[in-house]
């Protein structure tokens, strides 16, 4: 069953607390080589509480940029995004950073680990950046260690875990602050097929029984049938939004 349905947005005053994200008439544009490129020409998506949303399209649509500017990782040039309550770009950037840190967590395809952490510390990393010791926080640690089947591997460096692991200590990283929203920027694609599928898996429970908002992009149609929902872009806009058929990941 879907959990999320696509609107036009109405505007933001009505919306409050209705939604995890709502962005609206969203535009990136970048100079390349003294031309001005659209990344993305006027987005709008609103994404329930709950829901497991995949953004799909062919390289150079937009996907990745929507993410970016979903996650607060760059401005946009119009438009603006809002998460829960919170006008992501009404804030400071110091404001902005310590949202992101605390509402929003990030996994990405290269895993973005620390390689002189300890995989528990990488786990821990949002909170040690808010100024706690590692002590304080191992309690929060531990269980999420468990739960992705790596507390044998809580002192190993990430040059010793392999891809799977990596992306399963990126995943726990993500969650430490038990975000309200997770992005995932093709977070199988340097992961083999069977190890892709159990990040998938973990995606999804993540969704189901945490309750968080998943927005996954990906170029792969088996990864997105895990969400409830497919928004596929092309050259920046919103081409279609549908339900995602779920049992196509089992074909």
């Amino acid at each position: 069953m879907a959990k999320a349905m696509f609107v036009a947005p109405p505007p933001l005053d009505e919306r409050a607390g209705s939604a995890a994200i709502v962005a609206m008439h969203l535009e990136k544009h970048y100079r390349r080589g003294g031309v001005s490129v659209r990344a993305l020409d006027g987005v709008d998506l609103a994404v329930s509480d709950g829901a497991f949303v995949s953004v799909m399209g062919p390289s150079g649509s937009g996907k990745s940029t929507l993410l970016h500017l979903l996650g607060g990782l760059e401005r946009p040039t119009a438009g603006s995004v809002r998460i829960g309550d919170t006008d992501l770009y009404a804030l400071s950037e110091d404001d902005a950073a310590r949202f992101r840190r605390r509402t929003i967590g990030f996994v990405f395809q290269f895993f973005n680990l620390i390689p002189s952490l300890t995989a528990a510390e990488n786990v821990a990393l949002p909170l040690l950046l808010e100024g706690r010791r590692f002590g304080a926080v191992r309690d929060r640690v531990e269980p999420l260690l468990e739960l992705f089947g790596l507390a044998a591997r809580a002192r190993h460096a990430p040059s010793e875990l392999s891809g799977g692991e990596m992306q399963r200590i990126a995943l726990a990283r993500a969650l430490i602050v038990d975000p309200r929203v997770l992005l995932a920027d093709e977070p199988t694609g340097n992961l083999d097929t069977r190890t892709g599928a159990e990040i998938l898996d973990l995606l999804r429970r993540i969704c189901d029984e945490r309750g968080v908002t998943v927005v996954l992009v990906t170029h792969d149609l088996r990864a997105a049938s895990y969400a409830d929902r497919v928004v596929i872009l092309r050259d920046g806009r919103v081409e279609s939004d549908s339900p995602a058929q779920r049992l196509a990941k089992r074909e």
